[in-house]
């Protein structure tokens, strides 16, 4: 895998928002080359320099206020922070995904997104939950019908937990999605609606088998929330990803 494990900054939210530097160094510190932020719009000009004092890449990045907010603003503030991956992870409603024509206006959606996006020499991708999983339509789980309506340029971020949570095979799934899928969640736990995530490779989920299934894509950790002390979890979390690597 050519690309830095990534990890998602939700993850450490609360501490973010106290000290965002000492974060980001401790990130660093665990061994961690690349992350995900959520809110780009927020001083992107310091955190790209506290990012490059820190050898830190940007695998992307999340992006909800581009549902509300003028696209253009949120588009600079993701140029200066130094990635051309912007992922929609949420904001359509959950019922659009229940049938094809909410799928198609899905889709609309994205494709518009992406068409902005180009302008400014950057790509959209989406990122699901359960809610995109767990329905069937046409027989096939929500997302899979989405993805043959995206236009070519649109990538997905699959989260492989709420995956799993909303009751597909990972790596079929991620099979089936192959050459769409340009960023995966990394996630573990006990695949239970509302329980905390654990330390990747300390849940159930098959994670040397998903990984396999997608091995182009970038991988970010993420733990929605931890019952434990969360950068433990993350440092436990890299080791682990970083022996499947090195095995």
């Amino acid at each position: 895998m050519s690309e830095p494990i990534s990890v998602q900054l939700y993850t450490v939210r609360d501490a973010l928002s106290a000290d965002r530097d000492t974060v980001l160094r401790r990130l660093a510190e665990i061994g961690y080359r690349a992350v995900e932020p959520y809110d780009p719009t927020t001083d992107p000009k310091g955190f790209r320099q506290v990012a490059d004092d820190l050898g830190l890449s940007v695998s992307g990045t999340h992006a909800s206020a581009l549902l509300h907010r003028e696209p253009a603003e949120v588009f600079d503030a993701i140029a200066t922070i130094g990635t051309d991956k912007v992922i929609i992870p949420a904001g359509v409603a959950h019922e659009e995904f229940t049938t094809r024509d909410g799928l198609q206006r899905a889709a609309d959606l994205l494709n518009g997104l992406a068409e902005q996006a180009a302008g400014h020499g950057l790509r959209i991708g989406y990122h699901n939950h359960w809610w995109e999983i767990e329905p069937e339509v046409e027989g096939r789980h929500a997302i899979e019908v989405l993805a043959d309506l995206l236009a070519p340029e649109v990538f997905l971020e699959i989260d492989t937990y709420w995956a799993a949570v909303g009751g597909a095979d990972v790596p079929a799934l991620l099979g089936r999605l192959s050459g769409r899928v340009e960023a995966l969640h990394v996630k573990d736990g006990p695949v239970i609606k509302g329980e905390p995530h654990t330390a990747v490779g300390r849940g159930v989920m098959p994670v040397p088998e998903i990984l396999a299934a997608a091995p182009g894509a970038v991988r970010v950790v993420e733990l929605d929330e931890c019952a434990t002390d969360v950068f433990a979890a993350l440092a436990d979390s890299h080791t682990y990803l970083t022996s499947l690597e090195d095995s």
